[in-house]
């Protein structure tokens, strides 16, 4: 896996999280128990911190990045799907960030909130808890089709999937 310090800034991965051997850590990011990290992802700390939650997942192919003024947090049991961009941004616990969504700088997803699929929160967006923020440009409402029960079972499976990657991944080439 690519695990990169940045100067001072070294990477904290908790001894069981899981990160892909094709997964890019760079810098200030914290990486807590029992969370994941995917395929082709990219996490760079580098003018601030990135911080994952315990049994949090950024599934494959996503960009995470912050800046001085705004890490980014993702809190306890959150998922944050394929492809999806976060810089900068607060997402809270027992959230999930749908594939393809865009989270900007200084956006706050309160716990339990949902970004739907394809999804863009310009800056300083708020998605209220238990809200679902939809469109581009994102508009909330609230969420009748996916709660927290759905939610946890995604996080449920991606806590499942590490362990099973953890002992059964091998390289062929």
């Amino acid at each position: 896996m690519a695990i990169y310090a940045l100067g001072d800034l070294e990477p904290t991965i908790h001894p069981d999280a899981y990160v892909h051997p094709d997964a890019t850590v760079i810098g200030d990011v914290r990486i807590a128990a029992d969370a994941s990290v995917w395929p082709q992802t990219v996490l760079r700390g580098d003018h601030g911190y990135i911080e994952l939650g315990e049994r949090s997942n950024i599934q494959d192919g996503c960009v995470v990045h912050c800046t001085q003024r705004h890490p980014t947090v993702l809190g306890p049991s959150s998922a944050i799907g394929h492809a999806v961009h976060v810089e900068g941004a607060v997402i809270g616990t027992g959230c999930l960030i749908a594939s393809g969504a865009v989270v900007l700088n200084g956006s706050v997803i309160e716990d339990g909130g949902m970004v739907g699929a394809g999804a863009v929160l310009s800056y300083e967006s708020r998605v209220p808890s238990g809200h679902v923020a939809l469109g581009v440009p994102a508009k909330t409402r609230l969420n009748t089709s996916f709660g927290p029960d759905k939610i946890a079972m995604v996080v449920d499976s991606y806590v499942e999937r590490a362990a099973w990657f953890r002992t059964a991944l091998r390289r062929l080439d």
